[in-house]
């Protein structure tokens, strides 16, 4: 059973487990990957973007979006809509279960935590400094660079006879790795719709022992901003025609 829409919601679900899987890794207490910090969870983040690129290609669907903000902006370059909604949902889908399969693979890890802020640091991001502009800004600006550059390696100025098949995965997963260590600082690096808000409520509904609050007071940020850096980034494209 293959199909873009399964394709979406597997490549996402992938996504998601491997990469608040690391961060659960990281922060939960009695976990042996704890403290082990920031390096470690860019490095998987990136590596989380390769596999569920490669699993959604697998699964069906051929350009492995994976996040609402590239839907959008390949709707924007080519002007073709249909696939928007449908991604989308599949990818929101796919966050929100990839988020349960972390809860449960570190299920006796979660009543020895007593941080609230890092049970939910581990679906959803959060600000450094919380300054919803400034917040807003970074996150469009991290979005816009992952549009304006994962395109750019498909170019024809680059590759002028395309890419080698099975050879843009790893570049998209290095250049997720790049934006984490670069740009990731002041907001966690959501750059995708998905990824933050199927996690977030995932964390709403699940029974997390002393979860706190999802914090839905900024969980706009990391939907509308990404959407707003994509679309530019998408216009940048138009204009420089590659």
């Amino acid at each position: 059973m293959t199909s873009p829409f399964f394709g979406e919601f597997m490549g996402t679900m992938m996504l998601v487990l491997l990469g608040d899987g690391v961060v659960a890794n990281v922060l939960l207490k009695k976990s042996k990957g704890e403290g082990s910090g920031w390096m470690v969870i860019a490095t998987a983040w990136g590596l989380a973007v390769t596999a569920g690129i490669f699993t959604a290609i697998a699964c069906g669907s051929p350009g492995a979006h994976l996040n609402p903000g590239v839907t959008l902006a390949v709707a924007i370059i080519s002007n073709k809509w249909t696939n928007v909604i449908p991604f989308w949902t599949a990818q929101v889908l796919g966050a929100f279960v990839g988020a349960i399969l972390v809860w449960l693979t570190y299920l006796p890890h979660w009543k020895e935590t007593p941080d609230q802020g890092a049970k939910l640091g581990i679906f959803c991001t959060a600000p450094a400094i919380r300054n919803i502009p400034a917040n807003m800004l970074t996150e469009a600006i991290g979005a816009a660079t992952l549009i304006v550059v994962g395109f750019a390696f498909g170019a024809t100025a680059v590759s002028p006879t395309g890419l080698i098949p099975g050879y843009g995965p790893y570049l998209w997963g290095m250049l997720v790795w790049g934006i984490g260590l670069s740009l990731g600082g002041p907001t966690g690096y959501a750059i995708n719709p998905a990824r933050d808000f199927g996690p977030r409520l995932a964390h709403f509904v699940l029974p997390i022992p002393d979860k706190g609050k999802s914090d839905w007071g900024y969980a706009l940020v990391p939907i509308i901003a990404p959407l707003i850096g994509a679309s530019l980034g998408a216009a940048f494209i138009r204009l420089a025609h590659y």
